[in-house]
């Protein structure tokens, strides 16, 4: 590592979000008062080093119902699940503890409310994302994927005046304001959601980062590959013009990124432990550290009522 000075300019808020948070008090608290082992549908929250601590405690994860034995209790994940996840629960005698995001289950509720009504549910997501799969599923007959921009000239509708959209919750703002902008102008009786899908968490890392991206030499997002909110703080920087990397934990740091770098952007996404951000922030030593906050989150969601 060369000793030069560098400047690390550490964006906020960043790591861990409510939903997060309470969802993996979910597990440890069914672990403290029901023992081991817990078992948990999907990963809780997209994060590798989350999942691995959670097993050494006694939290067995599964892809699918199937795996867990008759009777036992499992955790549904952060993301959601749909109808027929809780349907097979409800039929094999599952204990559930649902640890599903309340920002997430809001979208549901949606999905629910404007099927209801007789639209055509157009869905903005990734697909084979374990929170589009749950919103699939509350109205898959009447729900239409859409990924890109490019993806709105193909949607067909039954009734153009019964359209209405929702969003996945962890997408990148600006991309999905210009998918939401070619729609209306597809479909102009389109409506939405009365606030919007895109959470506080995502809205407000990516505001963060974005304060600080343009003055950065390198940005390193901390998250795992598979989490959809620090993919998209990797896309922003990367948007604004500045080399970024998503990282796992300081280990991944490669020492070329940092050849001739005097400005470092630090993140992490909402399911990355703040820990990380320590050690990676030790890993840079020697460094000037300066914390850029846009703003403050107070956010706190009750636990589920079996843990109460």
């Amino acid at each position: 590592m060369p000793s030069q000075q560098r400047t690390v300019l550490l964006a906020a808020p960043r790591s861990f979000c409510a939903g997060v948070d309470r969802a993996i008090e979910i597990v440890e608290q069914a672990l403290a008062l029901r023992g081991g082992p817990i078992y948990v549908r999907k990963q809780i929250v997209h994060n590798t080093h989350v999942v691995a601590d959670l097993e050494d405690r006694g939290a067995v994860f599964v892809d699918e119902l199937d795996a867990v034995p008759d009777g036992a209790t499992v955790v549904f994940s952060a993301h959601g699940v749909s109808p027929a996840v809780r349907s097979e629960a409800d039929r094999r005698g599952l204990a559930v503890i649902d640890a599903t995001c309340p920002l997430v289950a809001k979208v549901h509720t949606e999905a629910r409310r404007f099927a209801g009504r007789g639209d055509t549910l157009l869905l903005i997501g990734h697909s084979g994302h374990e929170e589009v799969e749950g919103t699939l599923g509350e109205a898959p007959g009447q729900t239409v994927l859409v990924e890109s921009v490019e993806d709105v000239a193909e949607v067909e509708v039954p009734n153009p005046k019964r359209v209405s959209y929702l969003t996945q919750t962890t997408l990148a703002v600006d991309e999905t304001a210009g998918i939401v902008a070619a729609l209306r102008d597809r479909f102009p009786a389109l409506r939405g959601p009365s606030s919007e899908d895109i959470c506080y968490a995502t809205t407000n890392r990516q505001d963060a980062l974005s304060a600080i991206a343009g003055e950065c030499d390198l940005v390193l997002v901390v998250g795992s590959a598979n989490s959809s909110n620090s993919q998209r703080l990797v896309e922003l920087a990367r948007r604004q013009g500045t080399p970024a990397h998503l990282i796992d934990d300081a280990g991944d740091i490669q020492p070329a990124w940092l050849s001739g770098v005097a400005t470092i952007g630090l993140t992490a996404g909402a399911s990355a432990p703040p820990g990380l951000v320590e050690d990676v922030i030790d890993h840079l030593a020697p460094a000037t550290v300066v914390e850029h906050e846009v703003t403050r989150e107070k956010v706190r969601f009750e636990l589920p009522a079996p843990l109460r």
